[in-house]
């Protein structure tokens, strides 16, 4: 019977597609073909005829023969490979580079070629003074046991716990993978001694109300040791989480504290009273100077006035002395008798006062009954 004859009615039998699929056919047909050589043979045999001995090269050959299958089936599904989007794969040929794979099914030779894959687009994490237990929305972190990593000496002698942390990624996978032993460790060694030397060159205070400045010099400067190491990979972020005083002198740095806030509330307060009163006593003086000018100005404008009025009146005093003061005793006494209610003329000779020359009369003004009858 063909074996055509022998297929179902409804079909051929499905052929392996998958390489396991095709190790199993392969391994199925082996134990077939061993099962089928240890069956004795009675087609036109004598029954009392006695079996002759199996030939043991043909055992050991079909062993090797069984043993090459399996070594060519696993070097065919070794020379296929498989990249991960996100990943790229490096290729070493005798120990030495070759190429670099992209994402997607890829061939390479079995015993001769190596394969190294790298994910080049996962962001890595490394964390200085704490470590998180269950990240996400709702992270817990454990600093207990990490205060060796975190306590560090500032440049005013004064010790300051910060915690930080440093993410990166590969951007050069031949390097990541051979020009550092062991990338991990030297980001973290490189970036515990650059954030301890930039903190150690500040002040206390300085560190605490400058955290994004010397953060984004610790990037700098790591990313500038590790391109020197070309170790082949790009810094993100260096992110300082925490920065407090050890727990032992929390309270007492809480009272500074408190004390720096006063003093700059009393500071603020000053200021603000400075700025009140000393803009206001400065218009006061400049405007008791500018008065102080005015007056001057007008004294000295009225001197020179009297001046140039005694010179001109000296002037006409010399041309005509008597008439010049016959004038002036004139302008005296007309400037000064409209003032003068009551005149008494007293001579030297006379035991007796004069009469009383009555000068309110000619002006209207009633004279005192007994001045009246004086006269």
């Amino acid at each position: 019977m063909s074996n055509q004859d022998q297929q179902p009615p409804w079909g051929q039998k499905r052929k392996p597609q998958t390489p396991e699929e095709w190790v199993a056919y392969f391994i199925k047909k082996l134990q077939e073909y061993f099962s089928d050589a240890k069956k004795p043979s009675t087609g036109g045999a004598r029954p009392n005829t006695p079996a002759q001995p199996g030939n043991p090269l043909a055992g050991i050959a079909k062993i090797l023969t069984f043993v090459i299958v399996i070594l060519i089936l696993q070097a065919l599904y070794a020379s296929f490979y498989k990249i991960s989007p996100g990943e790229v794969g490096i290729v070493l040929r005798l120990g030495e580079y070759h190429r670099t794979t992209q994402p997607g099914l890829r061939f390479k030779f079995p015993l001769i070629d190596k394969l190294h894959k790298v994910d080049v687009e996962e962001i890595r994490k490394e964390e200085f003074g704490f470590r998180s237990r269950t990240p996400g929305q709702q992270s817990t972190f454990e600093r207990s046991g990490y205060e060796i990593e975190s306590l560090m000496l500032t440049a005013d002698t004064n010790v300051i716990n910060v915690s930080w942390i440093v993410q990166y990624r590969v951007n050069d996978p031949l390097n990541f993978l051979f020009k550092v032993k062991d990338v991990r460790q030297a980001v973290r060694d490189i970036s515990e001694s650059i954030t301890r030397r930039v903190v150690g060159n500040m002040d206390f205070d300085y560190v605490l109300g400058n955290r994004d400045l010397l953060a984004a010099d610790a990037k700098n400067e790591l990313q500038a040791q590790l391109d020197k190491l070309e170790a082949g990979i790009s810094i993100g972020t260096v992110q300082f989480q925490d920065i407090n005083p050890p727990e032992p002198v929390k309270p007492a740095f809480n009272e500074v504290n408190e004390a720096d806030q006063d003093m700059k509330r009393l500071v603020n307060e000053a200021e603000e009273t400075y700025n009140r009163v000393i803009p206001k006593a400065r218009g006061e003086a400049k405007n008791m100077v500018e008065v102080s000018h005015g007056y001057a100005t007008a004294r000295v404008n009225e001197a020179e006035g009297e001046t140039g009025r005694f010179l001109d009146i000296l002037k006409e005093y010399k041309n005509a002395p008597e008439v010049t003061r016959r004038r002036m005793y004139l302008e005296a006494m007309q400037a000064i008798m409209p003032e003068v209610a009551s005149v008494y003329v007293i001579d030297e000779d006379q035991k007796s006062p004069l009469p009383l020359l009555n000068l309110s009369a000619t002006q209207g003004i009633t004279a005192p009954k007994s001045t009246q009858q004086g006269n």
